[in-house]
């Protein structure tokens, strides 16, 4: 009777080792939520058959992320904030920058969340400019929300005393450059964003 009841203790480890195999990289609530306790991950970290990658998230030792792994890491603790401005701009690949630092934009009146692990860098937005211009984007591991090229654009020269004047006119002669937006795209987001007056010359002059 014991060793059935061992067998079974076994057998659902197992189970427990292929959904972790599936969800790839995941929070300790996801695999609960697929159905398993806390302590059937305690036991796969022991086996390393699942690492820990930082507080409160795991992966798979068979998961293999990409380029854009940390952002995934990042929209794994913060489900409410979006890739913007340097870290969107580079994942769009537009531009040059290079950023140590991901950039994540939270609606104005959110607490900033306490991440000490990741290299994360946050900006409020207005709660009507935040919810413009998401994309999902399914990755190795997850989704990630980003701005589109057209709104991380725009949003480069609404911070443009952050980041940079020449960051962002740089920004926007990539995009147009590539067709990565149209001019119709980026003149919706700019008076959405209220910075339409200051776009406008950079605009004609690369049309």
């Amino acid at each position: 009777m014991i060793h059935k009841r061992n067998s079974l203790g076994s057998s659902r480890l197992i189970d427990a080792e292929g959904a972790a195999k599936r969800l790839g990289m995941f929070r300790a609530r996801d695999f609960v939520t697929a159905g398993y306790p806390r302590e059937y991950l305690r036991r796969l970290v022991a086996r390393e058959q699942v690492r820990q990658i930082s507080r409160g998230l795991y992966a798979s030792t068979s998961f293999e992320g990409n380029e854009h792994q940390t952002l995934v890491e990042v929209a794994k603790r913060v489900p409410a904030g979006v890739v913007c401005l340097v870290s969107a701009l580079s994942f769009h690949q537009l531009g040059t920058q290079l950023p140590s630092e991901v950039w994540l934009a939270l609606p104005l009146g959110t607490s900033y969340p306490r991440i000490r692990d990741l290299p994360v860098r946050f900006c409020k937005f207005s709660r009507p400019t935040h919810a413009l211009g998401i994309e999902e984007h399914h990755l190795p591991g997850g989704t990630v929300r980003v701005y589109s090229p057209a709104k991380t654009v725009v949003d480069c020269f609404k911070f443009r005393n952050k980041i940079g004047m020449d960051v962002a006119i740089e920004a926007l002669s990539d995009c147009l450059r590539k067709r990565r937006a149209t001019v119709a795209q980026l003149n919706e987001f700019a008076a959405a964003c209220r910075v339409a007056k200051v776009m406008r010359p950079y605009l004609e002059a690369m049309q």
